[in-house]
Formats: structure tokens, C-alpha cells, sequence
């Protein structure tokens, strides 16, 4: 409690009028001058340079480019000043310009780059701001140091007058006006900043979705590891475990015939039930990863999931170069989840698959000649189909009049 007294007495607040953060204020105003009058020299240099030259083609088109690659710079110098002095933080603006060797191109890419406008609006104005800024600055501190001076130079020669005790009113007034003018200052430039050199709350938005579609792809990305490894467990433990217990049931059904029929019902009703086990547990580690997907592709792991679809499915696959393990994951998702909805409720006598890639999509069709009418408002299973697609930025397109036939086009991003 004594020390929170004790920070906010008046002597600490008078002495905080005055504490370091004043002089680093002061220096910030005075020190942005001479950089922005520099980089306005600069522009103003080569943009005077391009519009008169600009018969001659390529002083303009080396005079742009030297403008827009300096623009940066001297952003870089601003943002540097204000952390040193100020301790602001001015986010980068990210740029993506592509890389051209055509110099008229990338003068074109880089015009098209709002926050270098931006950019270019304060360095303009920045040597008004620090201009007008330092010379309010200045002038109240060395004000107050002149008006000291002629005090006490008043005070020793003639005594103490009206002069001198004016003089030193006009020097602790200006002591007083200096800290809030640089407060004032340097409010302004601040600003500025963070308005022009910063990123706009567009550009914010665009960083802000690139960084969820990040962290998206890296969850996406885990779940995929974790489903590949709950399948590489099972199929390695649990699997082999229930292989070894239905085995031993049928030998033990097969040998042992001596057994009062109360038994011998019992082996043969744990036998079937291991087996019936056996199955699920293959069908579930078969949808969690199939281990065929990692060992040889979507390909094979295709082939498998047409050869035990309950109606015939016709397989054309064209992918050349495998895409990432989450797309191929998805890809497999899909057709099995597609071909289970066809035996479940389409009716069909025949299905189709189609999986090519194309460029960075990785396309996939599904086709059946089944009753048609699917709806994902009205089933789970294509709703999470649509979700499963939409988690990797993939879109999903289903075509099913009433009476069929059905179709489910799908595309899928190959990065």
C-alpha cells in the first residue's frame, strides 16, 4: 500500500513530466527529420526524374523501380525509429509480388500494391510532420533555456526586477509546454504510422485468414497422423490379438468334439463372435487409414474399397504424381464414403469412379444409376462429406435429380 501511495503522490508526478520518456520523445521528433527529409528527396528525386525523361523510356522505367524498391527502405528506417524511441511496434505489411523479368510487369505488380502507396502518403508527409514537429520542439526547449539565461544575466546586473522574474516565467512555462508538445508530436506521428505504414484492416483480415487456413491445415494435418497411427496400433495389436483368439476358437471347435453340447455351443457361438469382431475391426481400421493408401496410393487403396463395394464400380484413375497424404486421405474418404451411400440407399445396379489430376486439383466423380433425389440437408453422410471436403479448402458438387441418375464431383487442392 506505501508504495502505491508513493507512485502516485504529486512529487511523482511532477518528476514523470519530466522522466526519460520526455527526452526519447524529443529525440524521436528531432531524429525524423533528416530521414524524412531524405526519403523525400528521394521520391520526389526519381519521380521528377521519370516524368521529365520520359522520352527516353528507360531512365523512367529504372527511375520507378528504384522508387518502389527504396519505398520499402525507408519504411524499414521509420519502423526502426519509432521501436528505438517510442517502443512501437508497426506490424510489416506483407507483400506478395510476384517476381517478374519483365521490367514493365513488375512496375504494373508493384503499382498494383496499396500499402507501397501507402507507404509512399507518409513519407511525403512526414517531413511536414517532423518539420513542423521539431521546430515547436526546439523552440520550447532552447525558448527555455534562452529565457534562463537572459534571467539570470537580468538578475546579476540590475538585481532582481520585473524583467528578470518575467524572463524566468517565460522559461518555466516553456519547461512546462515542452514535454506536452513533444507528447502532441509525436501522437501525431504515431498516427500516421501505424495508419499508413502498418497494414490496412484488410490486409489485417487477409494475415488473420491465412494464419487460421494455416493453423487449419496443421489440425487437419495431425488428425490425419493420429487416424494413421489408431490404425497402425490396432492393426498391429488389437487386430493380431483377435486373429490368435478366433483361431484358437476354431481349432478348439474343430478338435474338441467330446465336449457336452452346452460347451461345445458356447465355443462355437465365441468363434463366430470373434470372427464377427474380426470383421468390424477390419472395417474400422479400413475407414480410419487404410494402411494400402500410405504403402501404394490412392490407386490401389481405390481399388480395394470398388473390389468390395456390394454393386459393380467401374475405376479410372490417372494420377500420375501422388498428391500430400491428407488430400489422398480425403480423396479415399469420399469415394468410400460415396460407394456406401449408393449400396445403403441409391438403388443402383452400377457405379462409376473417375479420379484424375489436373494441374494442382485433384478432381474426383462418382457416378451411380441408382434413384437419384440425394440431399445433403436430409443425410448425415453427404453433410460430412461436404465438411471432410471443405476442411482442405475442396469443393463438392452433387447433381441428383429424383429418379437418378447421381453424381458427386469433387475437387480437391493436390498441396
Amino acid at each position: 500500500m506505501a508504495t502505491s501511495i508513493e507512485m502516485t503522490s504529486p512529487w511523482e508526478r511532477v518528476r514523470g513530466h519530466w522522466a526519460g520518456p520526455v527526452w526519447l520523445r524529443t529525440a524521436h521528433v528531432v531524429t525524423g527529420l533528416p530521414i524524412a527529409l531524405a526519403a523525400a528527396a528521394v521520391i520526389v528525386g526519381l519521380t521528377v526524374a521519370s516524368v521529365v525523361l520520359i522520352w527516353t523510356i528507360v531512365v523512367p522505367v529504372v527511375s520507378l523501380m528504384l522508387l518502389f524498391w527504396s519505398v520499402p527502405i525507408f519504411t524499414r528506417v521509420q519502423r526502426n525509429r519509432f521501436n528505438a524511441f517510442l517502443g512501437m511496434e508497426i506490424p510489416q505489411v506483407p507483400r506478395r509480388v510476384a517476381v517478374s523479368w519483365n521490367p514493365f510487369k513488375m512496375l504494373y505488380q508493384e503499382a498494383r500494391v496499396l500499402s507501397t502507396w501507402r507507404q509512399l502518403g507518409y513519407h511525403l508527409l512526414a517531413p511536414l510532420i517532423a518539420g513542423i514537429g521539431s521546430f515547436l520542439v526546439v523552440l520550447a526547449w532552447s525558448g527555455a533555456l534562452v529565457a534562463i539565461a537572459i534571467a539570470v544575466q537580468i538578475w546579476v546586473e540590475d538585481g532582481t526586477t520585473w524583467r528578470g522574474t518575467l524572463a524566468m516565467l517565460v522559461a518555466m512555462g516553456l519547461l512546462v509546454t515542452g514535454p506536452w508538445v513533444a507528447r502532441g508530436v509525436t501522437a501525431l506521428d504515431e498516427y500516421a504510422a501505424a495508419t499508413l505504414l502498418g497494414p490496412s484492416l484488410k490486409e489485417k483480415l487477409a494475415q488473420r485468414v491465412e494464419t487460421l487456413r494455416e493453423s487449419r491445415a496443421e489440425v487437419i494435418d495431425a488428425a490425419d497422423t493420429e487416424r494413421r497411427r489408431i490404425e497402425r496400433d490396432l492393426h498391429d495389436g488389437t487386430q493380431q490379438r483377435l486373429v490368435w483368439l478366433a483361431m484358437n476358437l476354431g481349432m478348439a471347435r474343430a478338435t474338441l468334439s467330446d465336449l457336452p453340447d452346452p460347451a461345445a455351443k458356447l465355443i462355437a457361438q465365441a468363434h463366430e463372435e470373434a470372427k464377427l469382431a474380426l470383421k468390424e475391426l477390419r472395417d474400422l481400421v479400413q475407414g480410419l487409414h487404410p494402411a494400402v493408401l500410405n504403402d501404394q496410393g490412392l490407386d490401389a487403396a481405390l481399388s480395394g474399397i470398388a473390389a468390395r463395394a456390394p454393386v459393380p464400380v467401374r475405376l479410372q484413375v490417372a494420377v500420375d504424381e501422388r498428391v500430400s497424404p491428407t488430400i489422398e486421405a480425403v480423396a479415399f474418404f469420399v469415394v468410400s464414403e460415396a460407394l456406401t451411400n449408393i449400396a445403403k440407399h441409391a438403388k443402383a445396379s452400377g457405379a462409376q469412379v473417375i479420379v484424375w489430376r489436373e494441374g494442382e486439383r485433384l478432381n474426383l466423380v462418382v457416378h451411380d444409376d441408382g434413384a437419384g433425389g440425394a440431399d445433403p440437408a436430409k443425410g448425415s453422410g453427404l453433410r460430412g462429406l461436404a465438411q471432410r471436403v471443405g476442411s482442405v479448402d475442396g469443393e463438392l458438387r452433387i447433381d441428383s435429380p429424383a429418379g437418378g441418375p447421381t453424381t458427386i464431383r469433387v475437387e480437391l487442392p493436390c498441396a
